[in-house]
C-alpha cells in the first residue's frame, strides 16, 4: 500500500510538468509558424510533404531539448527556462539555415521535399545537442 502511494504521490508533479510541457509546446509551434515565412498547416492541409517534414523535424527538435529539461529541472519556473531556451534555439536554427538556403520558402512551398528533409533533420539534429547540453 505505501508504494501505491508513493507512485500516486508523483501524479501531481507529473502533471504539472506534463501540462507545461504541452503548453509550451503549442506556444512553440505558434510561434514557429510566425517566424516562417510560409503557412504550414495551409501547406500541410495542402499535402505538402516538404512542409510537413520541415515543421515535424522543429517539432520534434523542441520537444527533445523539453524531454531532457523535464528530467533534469528543479522546478517549473527552471523547467520554463530550458523551455525558452530550447524554442529559442530552434528558431535560431530555422534562421540560419534560412541564411544558407536562402529560397527555402519557395522550396518549401513548391514542395521540394530534399530541402524539407534536409530542414527537418537539422532541426531534429540541433534539439538532440541542445539536450545533451541541458544535463546539468
Amino acid at each position: 500500500m505505501a508504494e501505491l502511494q508513493a507512485s500516486l504521490f508523483g501524479i501531481l508533479p507529473f502533471l504539472s510538468y506534463f501540462l507545461a510541457a504541452i503548453v509550451m509546446l503549442l506556444i512553440f509551434m505558434a510561434v514557429y509558424k510566425i517566424i516562417t515565412p510560409y503557412n504550414e498547416m495551409k501547406l500541410i492541409k495542402n499535402n505538402n510533404r516538404a512542409a510537413s517534414l520541415s515543421f515535424t523535424g522543429a517539432v520534434i527538435g523542441f520537444s527533445i531539448p523539453i524531454a531532457s529539461a523535464a528530467a533534469n529541472s528543479v522546478s517549473l519556473i527552471d523547467f520554463f527556462v530550458w523551455g525558452l531556451v530550447a524554442g529559442l534555439v530552434q528558431i535560431i536554427t530555422f534562421l540560419v539555415f534560412r541564411a544558407f538556403y536562402p529560397k527555402v520558402a519557395s522550396r518549401i512551398e513548391q514542395d521540394e521535399n530534399a530541402i524539407g528533409i534536409h530542414l527537418g533533420g537539422v532541426s531534429i539534429s540541433v534539439g538532440l545537442l541542445n539536450a545533451a547540453c541541458m544535463t546539468y
